[in-house]
């Protein structure tokens, strides 16, 4: 009994298989093809339109030589000059504001030494102080800023593990 429905099974998962195939293949060919219909049209249609535009007689004047003095500059005192040539300039446009071009003041000048360096390695503990004073050594810098939550950590460590 279960001998004949392995073939059965195996038969059917293979025209299942080959019926979804030519399915999609049908469908890609369909899409493939209304898509070359298309093209087809839009290219037509701008022939038509392309077609439509030749032949005709050119507008009035086309090819015609320009007329005399076409091009050149006018000629001199040609046309009353623009408002407000030749006037004084309006209020405003005077000299420069004081102070413009002058040195900065004070405060706005260079940034002083070391501003913008790393601060200052810690220093090295002294090789005969008790390993309190170095906690408290690294606590005072920590207050201060001097070191990081973890460079603290991390030289508390290393004072803890050679003690």
């Amino acid at each position: 009994m279960f001998a004949r429905r392995r073939p059965l099974l195996r038969a059917a998962a293979v025209g299942g298989t080959a019926y979804v195939a030519g399915k999609h293949m049908a469908n890609k060919q369909a899409e493939q093809q209304y898509t070359d219909e298309d093209q087809e049209a839009r290219l037509s249609a701008l022939e038509q339109q392309q077609a439509a535009g030749y032949g005709q007689p050119p507008p009035p004047g086309y090819g015609q030589p320009p007329p005399p003095g076409y091009g050149q500059p006018p000629p001199p005192g040609y046309g009353p000059p623009p408002p407000g040539y030749g006037q004084p300039p309006p209020p405003g446009y005077g000299p420069p504001p004081p102070g413009y071009g002058q040195p900065p003041p004070p405060g706005y000048g260079p940034p002083p030494p070391g501003y913008g360096q790393p601060p200052p390695a810690e220093p090295e503990p002294a090789a005969g102080s008790s390993i309190a004073d170095q906690l408290n050594q690294l606590v005072e810098l920590h207050k201060q800023g001097a070191l990081t939550d973890e460079e603290f950590a991390t030289a508390k460590a290393s004072v803890l593990g050679s003690g």
